[in-house]
């Protein structure tokens, strides 16, 4: 039974490093630790909260009940004809994931590079970037029932993988805790290049026949040069999430505002660059009191220094409300708040 601690800061174990109190916390290393730490009574008389690496939540006060952080670490390699089953525990940092893979010649994950968080996360927010979405590559997880302790294997259909979203932010928000993600990989690389940015990188490095180290250096590249390094400065990635509209609408702003920049969903509705939106209404590089946009993103949120949760909040509320006001659209948080 791993120990339990009281009082503890939550300031390390954020990316927007906002100070905060978790008045008890157990850290969670193995499936066994996790097993036999659900049959506590603890589990069912405090709040719960599932910490992975704290890169999609922002703290708006102390948290009053028990933080389970999930440091599960390891990675196998089953193989199966062409592909290969990798295997990673929830608590592997999502970037040493990808870097494995890489180096490994299994295809599939590359262009998720740079992503922060870890593996036991990437299936609950479906992440995606750069044309490749978290689901085209999973292949099941596994994951312990709160309520029991007892283990189940969710496989691709029941995961109800949406954009940014899954069965686990919704109907079983709460109820599961995942232990372990596996994902359906390539030894024959089918390299997905599509996006302008990669392409023109590809172009600026003289490569016409990337391999998927390639890709996952450019990728790696134009993370760093627009994103921050939570490291020096703190952030939970991509604050809001692109909004998803139907055509209609997007010909109504696309007439008021012909530089829009969007990519279809679908032969419906169309994904509105949030980013571009939140810049249009003036907030790229925005410096409010400790809180602000990044100078190179405005979709990022950052921490100049002893920002609280609640300021940043009240910051978001004001980007949601002057990109409403102007395209009529009304964009959504994809950090959690808490």
């Amino acid at each position: 039974m791993p120990p339990i601690q009281e009082n503890i800061s939550l300031k390390p174990f954020n990316t927007f490093g906002i100070a905060a109190q978790a008045k008890y916390f157990v850290d969670i290393q193995s499936e066994a630790d996790l097993e036999s730490f659900l049959k506590h009574p603890m589990v069912k008389e405090e709040t719960l909260l599932i910490l992975g690496g704290g890169s999609n939540v922002l703290f708006t006060k102390d948290f009053m009940g028990l933080v389970l952080k999930i440091s599960i670490p390891g990675i196998t390699v089953e193989e199966d004809g062409d592909e290969s089953i990798v295997t990673a525990g929830a608590g592997v940092v999502w970037n040493d994931f990808v870097q494995y893979c890489v180096q490994h010649q299994l295809a599939g994950v590359e262009n998720l590079t740079l992503i922060p968080g870890t593996v036991g996360a990437s299936p609950v927010q479906n992440i995606g970037a750069y044309g490749v979405e978290l689901k085209d590559v999973f292949h099941s997880c596994t994951a312990y029932a709160v309520e029991t302790g007892r283990s189940r294997v969710f496989r691709f259909e029941d995961c109800q993988f949406g954009y940014r979203d899954s069965i686990f932010k919704n109907e079983l928000k709460g109820a599961y805790i995942i232990s372990s993600v596996s994902f359906r990989l390539s030894r024959h690389a089918r390299i997905n290049s599509q996006y302008g940015a990669i392409q023109a990188e590809l172009a600026n490095r003289n490569i016409t026949r990337p391999t998927i180290a390639a890709i996952s250096e450019v990728v790696s590249s134009i993370r760093v040069s627009k994103l921050p390094d939570p490291a020096t400065i703190g952030n939970a990635g991509s604050f809001f999430k692109n909004p998803v509209i139907p055509a209609a609408q997007l010909d109504e702003i696309a007439a008021r505002f012909p530089k829009v920049i969007y990519y279809p969903v679908g032969k419906t509705h169309y994904k509105l660059a949030a980013g571009w939106l939140i810049e249009s209404c003036g907030f790229k590089g925005v410096i409010s009191g400790q809180t602000g946009t990044w100078k190179n993103q405005a979709l990022v949120l950052v921490n100049h220094g002893e920002a609280t949760g609640e300021e940043v909040y009240s910051f978001s509320e004001k980007i949601i409300d002057e990109v409403c006001q102007k395209f009529g659209v009304t964009l959504e948080r994809e950090v959690n708040i808490l």
